[in-house]
């Protein structure tokens, strides 16, 4: 089986050379009106390249953009959907990170459909890699609003209209040629009752994914309650975050998988760095009884919550542990 390297979403946005202190010295610039959106957006755009350049550096297959232009995983889409206005500062599950809360006031329509087709598009462009364009889902959205219109008081219908405004997302990525898309829902983890709402909202965008391959990740939780359930959603692709049980991979071995698997095995939150001899012996025990020709390896989460030399640690590390798996590259 072949075993590609790949980030899991973000990509620390500052870091210790005045390269990557540009970003926030714009953004204050921009605050205190002294700059423009545009310079902004150069500025953006820099960091981009830079994640791109140092993920490439460190042996990846399959590229993010790092996530460099989403001021939260919450808001940055669903901030540009009519009906809904952005409100107060919440913090983003147990992390030090904070969203700022959608508000749905009323029909939630999207914009146009290609709100994060530029972003991708840009990140292709500047890559020599594949690049895998990143979305929070219809469900994890839906647990983070605040609801005053009336038709969403319950959650499937918020659910379901968050879904419909990420259909002609995945349609447009799809079509730019994306080979996989990964959709967030780490929510489902803390909510594991709401599963039904989950695979309906699935079901129908699945049917808007056109040649690509959808990968839904789900972290921040221990994924094993729901680990048989989740084999049965009309996804491509798997991507599980093994750090919050250590027995979760003994669990994966015993009853195999029917998918392709995206191995959270590092653990994107902390500075540690994981035994590459050791995981890369869970890594081919769970391989032997994964069906498919491709699995993934990557951390846990996105990166933004290490130091950028942390982070850029981690993804060298996945490259340390395949070279010691057993034929899997």
């Amino acid at each position: 089986m072949k075993l590609l390297l790949t980030n899991a979403g973000s990509y620390p946005r500052i870091g210790d050379t005045p390269e990557l202190q540009l970003l926030r010295r714009t953004q204050g610039a921009l605050d205190r009106k002294e700059t423009t959106p545009e310079s902004l957006q150069a500025a953006e755009g820099a960091l981009v390249k830079a994640a791109l350049r140092e993920q490439e550096e460190a042996g990846l297959d399959l590229l993010t953009d790092g996530q460099v232009r989403w001021g939260d995983p919450i808001s940055h889409f669903a901030g540009k959907l009519a009906g809904i206005e952005i409100s107060a500062l919440l913090r983003y599950f147990d992390t030090n990170f904070y969203f700022r809360q959608p508000v749905a006031k009323g029909e939630i329509k999207a914009a146009n459909g290609r709100a994060l087709l530029a972003e991708y598009e840009f990140a292709k462009s500047n890559s020599t890699k594949p690049v895998k364009p990143v979305l929070t889902g219809p469900y994890t959205l839906a647990r983070h609003t605040l609801v005053e219109h009336p038709p969403y008081q319950q959650l499937e219908p918020l659910v379901h209209a968050y879904a419909m405004a990420l259909a002609p997302e995945l349609e447009a990525l799809a079509h730019a040629g994306a080979e996989v898309i990964q959709l967030d829902e780490p929510a489902i983890l803390k909510h594991q009752t709401d599963f039904p709402v989950l695979q309906r909202a699935l079901q129908m965008l699945t049917k808007h994914k056109g040649k690509a391959k959808l990968a839904l990740y789900v972290y921040f939780g221990d994924p094993q309650p729901l680990y048989e359930r989740l084999q049965q959603l009309p996804v491509d692709v798997l991507g599980l975050d093994f750090t919050y049980n250590p027995k979760f991979a003994e669990r994966v071995v015993a009853l195999g998988s029917q998918k392709p698997l995206a191995l959270g095995l590092v653990d994107g939150r902390n500075t540690r760095l994981e035994d590459a001899a050791a995981v890369a012996h869970a890594v081919d025990r769970i391989l032997l009884r994964v069906k498919g020709e491709v699995c993934y390896l990557n951390p846990s989460c996105g990166l933004e919550y290490l130091p950028r030399d942390r982070a850029q640690a981690k993804l060298k590390l996945l490259a340390e542990i395949r070279a010691h798996t057993k034929g899997h590259k």
